[in-house]
């Protein structure tokens, strides 16, 4: 029975991808003058709409609860950008074959790939001031697994851990 517990504990943390994110910051930058936000009115985010809506959704949740607001007239915008790619396969099962004797060798090796190729997506969540004409100030490029044929409750619990990490770390410490 420990051994079921085991097994069943590790598929779920195995099962969990992770999420990386990389930061990046304009160092003379005073975070404290940004109390509102609002989104780019043309902003083409590269997801379904459906998942549009989730992420804003979730975007929306999370700077609420770290103090910010949605307004008509906003101290910045945000921009959301995402693209899917392929991960390279990595797992190969290897068929030799080969021979040798008197003085002569040959050789065919042959690499199969085993299973399916990774899918990816980076989100790029760019924090731009318009109004103060600075520009981009903040940035954060995500980057996960994607499953296309996830159900709609787990594709809103991975986006909403997608924003839930690149927030963790806005405003950024100089």
């Amino acid at each position: 029975m420990n051994i079921l517990r085991f097994l069943v504990l590790l598929l779920c943390v195995v099962s969990c991808a992770p999420i990386y994110v990389n930061y990046d910051f304009e160092k003379d930058t005073n975070f404290s003058q940004y109390k509102t936000y609002n989104y780019y009115s043309d902003m083409q985010t590269g997801l379904s709409e459906l998942d549009t809506k989730r992420l804003l959704d979730a975007l929306d949740l999370h700077m609420k609860a770290h103090g910010f607001s949605l307004s008509e007239t906003p101290d910045f915008f945000i921009d959301i950008k995402s693209n899917e790619f392929q991960q390279a396969q990595r797992s190969t099962v290897g068929v030799g074959l080969g021979g040798g004797g008197r003085n002569v060798g040959g050789g065919i090796s042959i690499g199969l790939p085993v299973g399916q190729a990774n899918i990816n997506r980076q989100i790029t969540f760019d924090f731009v001031d318009e109004k103060n004409g600075k520009g981009l100030f903040w940035q954060a490029v995500s980057e996960s697994s994607f499953n296309p044929n996830a159900t709609a409750e787990k594709r809103e619990v991975h986006l909403n851990n997608i924003v839930k990490k690149v927030l963790s770390k806005y405003p950024s410490k100089s």
